[in-house]
């Protein structure tokens, strides 16, 4: 499986993450769905990077939580793993 750069922009600044092909598309989907995330938080008047980073990605953990608990919407719990661990690389990346 070769790995391709993919950049991402989360409040403003871009990323690059190695990421295969075939998962470009759900990375795409996660930084959106971080990035809009952490625009809200911002909004909000969350002041400093970190702190938006910690209370998006304890949001995300949380909902994950719930969804590894009651998986009605078809995700496992080995998705959840994978989120989790994509959450967690993000966060250490902002280091």
């Amino acid at each position: 499986m070769s790995q391709h750069t993919l950049a991402v922009t989360i409040l403003d600044k871009e990323y690059h993450f190695a990421c295969p092909p075939e998962e470009q598309a759900a990375l795409l989907e996660a930084a959106r769905i971080l990035n809009n995330m952490m625009v809200d938080i911002r909004k909000a008047g969350v002041g400093s990077f970190d702190r938006i980073a910690i209370m998006a990605a304890l949001n995300l953990s949380h909902e994950a939580l719930k969804n590894r608990s009651a998986p009605q919407n078809g995700i496992s719990p080995a998705d959840v793993d994978r989120i989790t661990y994509k959450i967690d690389h993000c966060l250490e990346n902002l280091n």
